[in-house]
Parts: C-alpha cells; sequence; structure tokens
C-alpha cells in the first residue's frame, strides 16, 4: 500500500467532518431564525373594500381558543409602508394577541401591488381608509364592535383623531404622533444638522432652503415652478412627492385631538427623537385630552422615533441581526409589554400617567 494513501484520507475525513460541522452550525442558526420569528397568533390575507378601491390586508388573530376577540387596527406612518412593515409590526401583533386582541394592517396604495398610489392621499383620505377598514371589521362574527381601537405612528398623529371623529374607537395608541406639519419638518431639519455637527453656516444655508420652500407651498407652486426655482436644492423630489407634502403641508393635530376626549389613549414617546419634538406632542397632548382623565403617556429614554433601541437602530448590521435572531429585541425596554398591558384594560390605564423616565405611575 501506498504510504501517502493513509495520510490523504485522514484529510479527507476532517474536511469531510468540518463540513459537517458547518453545516449543523448553520442548520442551528437557521432553525433559530425560524424560531425566532414564528409568533403566537394566525395570520390571513384579507380584502377590504374602500369605495371604489380594495385594501389588501392582513388579518392577525389570537391562537387561545375564542371565537370573539377586541381588534386594533394599525395607521401606518410616512413611506411606502406594506401591511406588515416588513414584519416589523408582528412583535406588536403578538402582544396584541396575548392581550386577546386581533390586529388589523392593509398595504398603503401602489404598495406589494394594492392599487392607487399613496402619494395621492390627504389626511382625510388616510382617515377615510381606515374608517371603512372598522366597518369591514365590525361587520366579521369573530370581531368585538365594543373593543375596536387604533395603534398609530408619527405621521399616522394626523390620521388618528380623524378617524376618532368620524368612527367610534374604544381607545388610541400613538406612536411618536407630531402636532403640526411645518413645525415638526424644521425640529427634524435642526435636529439632523446638530446630530451631524453642522457649522452655523451650512446651518443658514439650510434654513434658508427650507423657508424658500415654504414659501412655494404657500403660493401652490407646481413641481415644475419648485424644480425651476430650486435649482440644485430641489434634487431627490420627485412630483408625485411634491403633490403629496402640498397636500398635507397645514396638517395640525391640535383642533382635531379634541376627538379623543374621554377616550383611552396611550400616549408613548422616544427620548432620542430627532423627526419629532416630543415636549411640544407631550404638551398639546395634555392641554387637550388632561381633563378627559384618558390620557395614558411612557416615555422610552433609550429609544428613537421607530421605539426601536437607539443603541441598535444606530447600527445596520446590529438592526439586521436583531430582526433576524431576536426581533422582540429591537423594541425599547418595556414597550411592547406596556402596550400589552394597556389593551388588557385601556380604561383604568387612563386614571394614571405612566412615566419611564421618572418613574412614577
Amino acid at each position: 500500500m501506498c504510504p501517502k494513501i493513509q495520510p490523504r484520507r485522514r484529510g479527507l475525513r476532517i474536511a469531510a467532518w468540518s463540513l459537517v460541522t458547518v453545516l449543523l452550525a448553520a442548520a442551528g442558526l437557521v432553525g433559530v431564525v425560524l424560531w425566532q420569528n414564528s409568533y403566537a397568533m394566525d395570520e390571513q390575507r384579507v380584502s377590504i373594500r374602500n369605495g371604489g378601491h380594495t385594501l389588501n390586508g392582513v388579518l392577525a388573530t389570537p391562537k387561545d381558543g375564542r371565537k370573539h376577540h377586541g381588534l386594533v387596527v394599525y395607521v401606518h406612518g410616512d413611506g411606502p409602508v406594506g401591511a406588515t412593515h416588513d414584519d416589523g409590526y408582528k412583535p406588536m401583533w403578538e402582544a396584541n394577541a396575548k392581550a386577546g386582541y386581533a390586529s388589523l394592517s392593509w398595504d398603503k396604495p401602489g404598495v406589494a401591488g394594492a392599487p392607487g398610489n399613496w402619494l395621492d392621499q390627504s389626511m382625510d383620505d388616510r382617515a377615510d381608509e381606515a374608517v371603512a377598514a372598522i366597518a369591514w371589521a365590525r361587520a366579521r362574527p369573530d370581531v368585538d364592535g365594543d373593543r375596536i381601537g387604533l395603534w398609530g405612528a408619527s405621521q399616522a398623529g394626523w390620521v388618528l383623531p380623524k378617524i376618532a371623529a368620524k368612527a367610534p374607537v374604544s381607545f388610541v395608541i400613538a406612536v411618536s404622533p407630531a402636532i403640526n406639519w411645518l413645525q415638526q419638518g424644521r425640529y427634524n431639519l435642526l435636529s439632523e444638522l446638530r446630530a451631524d455637527n453642522a457649522s452655523a453656516a451650512r446651518t443658514d444655508a439650510a434654513i434658508a432652503t427650507s423657508n424658500a420652500r415654504l414659501r412655494l407651498l404657500e403660493r401652490r407652486a407646481t413641481f415644475e415652478e419648485y424644480v425651476r426655482a430650486m435649482g440644485d436644492d430641489a434634487k431627490g423630489m420627485t412630483a408625485d412627492r411634491w403633490g403629496f407634502i402640498s397636500k398635507n403641508f397645514t396638517a395640525d393635530a391640535t383642533q382635531d385631538l379634541h376627538a379623543l376626549r374621554g377616550i383611552p389613549v396611550l400616549l408613548t414617546l422616544a427620548g432620542h427623537d430627532i423627526n419629532v419634538d416630543t415636549a411640544d406632542t407631550e404638551r398639546v397632548y395634555r392641554e387637550v385630552l388632561d381633563a378627559g382623565g384618558a390620557l395614558t403617556v411612557k416615555r422610552y429614554p433609550d429609544a428613537s422615533h421607530s421605539l426601536l433601541k437607539q443603541s441598535i437602530e444606530q447600527s445596520d448590521r446590529r438592526t439586521t441581526l436583531t430582526a433576524l435572531f431576536s426581533p422582540r429585541s429591537l423594541f425599547a425596554d418595556g414597550f411592547l409589554d406596556d402596550q400589552r398591558q394597556f389593551l388588557k384594560a385601556p380604561g383604568r390605564a387612563g386614571q394614571a400617567t405612566l412615566s419611564v423616565a421618572e418613574g412614577v405611575l
């Protein structure tokens, strides 16, 4: 026998076992991902008629054996958002299911093959869309019509009270909502400049550009006029987006919030929100709603605008890995549990204001 054959066989065995080890490890990682991204609820695609259009939705229901559940209707923030928000809603839906609530969400018009274009919508259009979804839900035998409420984030702050003015709801969860479109835009601009350590000259130039854009909006300039007036500063803007801003830049929730008086409202605010002035939001919500005694405020000092942990959201790599291996850990500590507890007794929750930052109940 050739003496070289035995070492060669040993090398092949080592390589084979190494490959087996790698494959087992990979299978284990896949198993962890699948397990972590499996949720204690059932999901089904649904179609909802809204006038002459169809909303492509997802209804997530608890696996508790009951035939009758409350319902949380989701109202998206800005952007081309699908029904599951790229599965980002699912940890919240699971928390809702644990509290005995189903969750309903739908693709924005023009997203994931849905008809229409979300950039053609006003805030009233978005509210009408949700009202149609609520009417559809009330007609279902598995939905408790006395326990239908709203969940909405960011831009939804202008939509939630409009919905409540048109359809009865039993509670509202408002996540990082803004009050005034223009004030929010200026706050966001300055916050991003500060975060980028912008010079005084750069800050002045950015404010001047913002003011010029506002003057064009106020005189209802067309997109072509906007492009001619702004020159290089018009880059990144599309005709559809300009149309959307032109429809909605005067949005202000202050007066609309009166529709939420007496309704249990959970207001959740982030400590590192560069999109929304949370101090202004809390001030207005308290001024308008505190008299009704149904406002609960929760603050999350370590959270970003999206209520994710800021330490995770700052890194795309950490965000991706956490979403794969521990998606529930993306959110600020207590965020999911607080919403679950609120849903269990929204009326009683409104009797006290909760503050994570101050440790007060």
